[in-house]
């Protein structure tokens, strides 16, 4: 027996399914619970890259990889082939392609900073060559980005959900850290990132997890809120019910006792159950100690729903500036695609009132995890890798760069005010009004939603799904000049950094923050602690 694997590289974990490649059967599927890289999203990501090295990337990535793979079921030595998924930064690490030309956007900054722009065509390698545990000779399946800024993943997304054969106006994002989206006008096709953060994925939340079992993933109105939990086969099931207002709660579920945490979905439904329940002004929550309380011990904080709400605000924005830049108004858009964990688990009709959605969509397709599924295609299929490639090269597309557009700019500043500020709407469309933006149109009756899959990979395979909870790289150091005072140790909002007896550092790159904090590097007194010259 012969076996293939197909990987999702992403922003927030490695997924990957093990097939056996004599009739297509997907045998098991493995995925981590956190991105081995530190940081929140994939700027972090790729300012670790450029400030590290992006061999030590690479190293972490791949030993990640192969820890993932072996637990697939599978004997290794038996694969002939793989085929991978994600974004530009994620597979150029996986290949050891370097990253220089996507950290310095534009022609003037790679002529002044001597950068090659690389090449990201579909391809067929070694997978061996790369670092994977499977046979010299195993081939490596890569398809296609659009542009540099446009990757494999964004493609898949287009590709897997009918978007390029979508008549209609229509918008698909991929809901995560990263939270790629594209909007089609006739053949014209406009797309973003948008850097939301991690707060999609449930992570930078205090009891926030990956969609995995045991985590609340969303909230139910029955006259009281009622919580959904993840049961082992990743099945929503009913939980506790609470009385937010009261702060208790009112009846136990089935699944009571079985919460471990709350993943990002759960975190829309609890921004959607504050804003309804009148429990959010001003970037606070009005309970009396600030926190809504749901089962097992878990609860959502101010600070939670904040990083949630500016998540939120991003992905609004992003989506308000493409319809902007495409010249269309929001009643002239109503198909909207959501992909990936968050935009397969989210109730739709809350992710449309909380702004995660444009108010105008009238149908919804909740489309799954379209990366690893367009890996598991092209691994059983390696001549749809032309396929794609010809897609790529036809598309029409208009990248948007958010990080210096002043339409997302403008509208981001205002999602801003709105939600930690208590700024009303009203105000909120006269300020874009004095920048010729159209107003934001209010949220009318509810949205005809068609949920494509029922989980975001629908198929385990015969030996179900392994969730890897530690993947135990570590990055370790020590200093010349260290009093080994151990207030960058106390200072670690993530507790990722420790420090041995002798002054030897470690750091759990699964939880550190990396680029996106640096708090343990500034309170070193001595000013000593250098965290890019900490290594593997």
């Amino acid at each position: 027996m012969t076996y293939g694997l197909s990987l999702d590289i992403g922003t927030s974990g490695t997924r990957a399914h093990a097939v056996d490649l004599s009739n297509g059967k997907i045998i098991s599927t493995a995925m981590t619970s956190c991105h081995p890289l530190p940081g929140a999203n994939i700027m972090d990501h790729l300012t670790f890259c450029i400030n590290v090295g992006s061999d030590i990337a690479h190293r972490i990535l791949m030993d990640t990889v192969n820890k993932v793979i072996r637990n697939l079921h599978v004997n290794l030595k038996q694969v002939e082939r793989v085929a991978i998924c994600g974004n530009p930064i994620q597979l150029s690490l996986f290949q050891n392609i370097p990253v220089d030309d996507l950290a310095f956007a534009g022609e003037n900054a790679h002529r002044v900073n001597n950068i090659k722009q690389q090449k990201r065509d579909a391809g067929v390698f070694n997978a061996a060559d790369v670092g994977m545990d499977v046979p010299d000779g195993a081939e490596l399946l890569v398809p296609p980005a659009i542009r540099h800024e446009i990757g494999a993943d964004a493609l898949a997304m287009m590709y897997k959900s009918g978007f390029l054969d979508q008549k209609e106006n229509c918008l698909v994002t991929d809901y995560g850290t990263n939270a790629e989206m594209a909007l089609k006008v006739g053949d014209d096709i406009y797309t973003g990132s948008a850097a939301a953060g991690p707060a999609m994925e449930g992570q930078s939340i205090k009891y926030g997890m990956l969609a995995s079992p045991g985590a609340i993933c969303d909230l139910e109105y029955e006259f009281k809120w009622r919580c959904k939990v993840l049961d082992d086969d990743m099945n929503v099931g009913v939980g506790d019910q609470f009385d937010f207002g009261l702060e208790m709660c009112t009846e136990e579920g089935p699944m009571h006792g079985k919460a471990k945490g709350i993943t990002g979905t759960g975190v829309i439904a609890a921004v959607a159950a504050a804003m309804d329940s009148n429990l959010w002004s001003k970037g606070k929550l009005t309970t009396s100690d600030g926190k809504l309380h749901m089962q097992d011990g878990v609860y959502i904080d101010s600070n939670d729903i904040l990083e949630a709400c500016k998540a939120i605000g991003a992905m609004r924005a992003g989506h308000f500036a493409l319809i902007e830049h495409a010249g269309i108004k929001f009643s002239d858009l109503d198909i909207m695609y959501m992909a990936g964990a968050s935009g397969t688990y989210v109730d739709a009709v809350k992710a449309r009132e909380v702004g995660l959605l444009p108010p105008s969509c009238k149908r919804v397709y909740q489309i799954g995890n379209t990366s690893l599924s367009m890996a598991t295609d092209i691994l059983m299929k390696p001549e749809l890798l032309d396929e794609l490639q010809d897609i790529a090269n036809q598309i029409r597309a208009n990248h948007i760069m958010f990080a210096t557009d002043k339409t997302f700019e403008e509208i981001y500043i205002q999602e801003l005010a709105l939600w930690e500020e208590g700024m009303t709407m009203e105000m909120y469309n006269e300020n874009l009004a004095r920048s010729g933006i159209q107003p934001l149109p209010p949220v009318k009756g509810s949205p005809k939603v068609f949920r494509i899959v029922e989980r975001d990979i629908p198929d385990y395979g015969e030996y179900g799904l392994k969730i890897m909870d530690d993947i135990g790289t570590v990055l370790n150091g020590r200093f010349d000049g260290c009093t080994k005072c151990g207030l960058c140790v106390k200072e670690c909002p993530e507790h990722a950094l420790s420090m041995d007896e002798d002054g030897t550092f470690h750091v759990k790159t699964k939880n550190c923050l990396g680029t996106a904090c640096y708090r343990c590097q500034m309170k070193c007194p001595q000013k000593v602690y250098k965290y890019d010259q900490l290594r593997l």
